[in-house]
């Protein structure tokens, strides 16, 4: 698992100026233009979105490559974001009343420029400001009033959790923000201490009035790691609302340890008229039977607990008994979460990160995983691929001294890849690529 900020790169051609001891003439590189020669193997996906009723359509959004769509059920994934310049996404939503309609929030490992709104599916994006919040990790449409939109910005990105953040890395722009008009105008509407930001917002299924943010507080200490005096660790704050988000209240959560919680996931189980919550924070996995009040630890499973990379659950749209949790293993619980099993198939990777449910068939499931995207339409029984996917991180790249030469490079989280830059069989595939031993750093 890697933590720090990485690097999309195409790998194409490259050109090591440092060998030449005289000036290159710039002019010549004119005529040079970048190819992807691979590997068609998915990277990390930080935010999913399908369209309920159509089994195949689906939008995945990466750290560093954009947004993907697919039309076909995943057998061909295309880009549909390049034209806007932006490349981090921390969440993708379909507006529930209007699937033509898609919002995205930009900046996850490195900033954005706040949010996007699509009513094409995905062909053009119009720019709808927040610029300055850098960091939105979750957004919500109202699925019958479509113009209420709720946005939840955090305050740093991935690259910087579980150690203190330097100095000017916060955004400044944080906390909730609540658009009544389709994202023309926004207002802030939750904000807390100068650190804090929105990780995790999620609504009642049964009742939209009523939304949940977690607010993550950094961990803070001494810029000189020899000082003697300690930080503070990394903790959360559970914020309700029951206006769609106009005003806020903190959740007294008794129950809940009040330190030290580290980054906490929150969510509403449908069909329980708004009193089942679930949460995962660093010390355990917890579940509320009243609305939030009062919470009790359901289960002692080890495996089962928050991370600074992960921590999400996601509850069957149809039983609220079935919920996954996101963690190196994706999670299955059958029982209310008293207990859980790994619930991976093939293909299967690390660290898996957000879960699409199709509210109306919970047999549809989109997984985003540090190897890609992956759906099912079967309850889990198969999975489409993720070696159709050119949008793995990679940390380093070089290249041998061969003819035809060859591209080595680290991905994040899949190990190496060394590619050839040319192929005998008429294009590059992955029956070229060859892993060359070591991991991602």
């Amino acid at each position: 698992m890697k933590k720090y900020c990485a690097v999309l790169l195409a790998a194409g051609l490259l050109l090591a100026s440092a060998c030449f001891a005289q000036d290159m003439d710039t002019a010549s590189l004119e005529a040079l233009h970048w190819r992807l020669i691979g590997s068609f193997r998915g990277g990390r996906v930080t935010a999913v979105a399908g369209v309920p009723d159509n089994p195949n359509v689906y939008y995945f959004g990466t750290p560093g490559g954009g947004i993907w769509k697919t039309t076909d059920a995943g057998h061909v994934w295309k880009p549909i974001f390049d034209k806007e310049h932006i490349a981090s996404i921390g969440a993708l939503v379909v507006d529930p009343s209007d699937s033509r309609t898609l919002y995205a929030g930009t900046g996850e490992q490195t900033p954005g420029d706040g949010i996007y709104k699509s009513v094409d599916e995905g062909t053009t994006w119009t720019h709808l400001g927040l610029e300055d919040t850098r960091f939105i990790q979750s957004v919500l449409v109202h699925p019958h009033h479509p113009n209420v939109v709720i946005a939840g910005a955090n305050s740093i990105g991935v690259n910087v959790f579980s150690r203190p953040a330097p100095a000017g890395t916060f955004s400044t722009a944080r906390g909730v923000f609540k658009s009544e008009d389709g994202g023309k105008t926004w207002r802030q509407t939750l904000r807390n201490d100068k650190t804090a930001g929105v990780f995790d917002l999620t609504a009642d299924p049964d009742n939209w009035r009523v939304l949940y943010a977690a607010l993550y507080v950094p961990p803070s200490g001494p810029p000189d790691p020899a000082a003697k005096e300690e930080g503070t660790k990394a903790t959360s704050l559970i914020y309700k609302s029951t206006d769609e988000g106009s005003t806020w209240q903190l959740l007294d959560s008794k129950g809940l340890p009040e330190k030290d919680r580290g980054r906490v996931g929150i969510t509403v189980a449908s069909g329980t008229s708004g009193q089942r919550l679930y949460a995962i924070l660093d010390q355990g996995f917890f579940r509320s039977d009243d609305a939030g009040a009062t919470w009790t630890q359901s289960t002692n499973d080890p495996r089962i607990l928050a991370s600074e990379y992960f921590s999400r659950i996601f509850v069957d749209t149809k039983n609220p008994d079935i919920l996954y949790l996101a963690q190196t293993s994706l999670y299955r619980s059958l029982d209310g979460g008293h207990t859980f099993a790994p619930y991976v198939g093939a293909p299967s990777g690390d660290d898996f990160h957000v879960l699409w449910i199709d509210p109306n068939n919970p047999s549809r499931l989109f997984l985003g995983v540090d190897q890609g995207a992956i759906l099912s339409v079967d309850a889990g029984k198969t999975w489409s691929s993720w070696y159709n996917q050119p949008t793995g991180q990679f940390y380093h790249v070089t290249t041998d001294h061969a003819f035809p030469y060859r591209t080595y490079g680290a991905q994040q989280d899949s190990g190496t890849q060394s590619v050839p830059s040319r192929s005998d069989n008429g294009e590059i595939t992955l029956q070229d690529a060859i892993s060359v031993g070591g991991f991602e750093f």
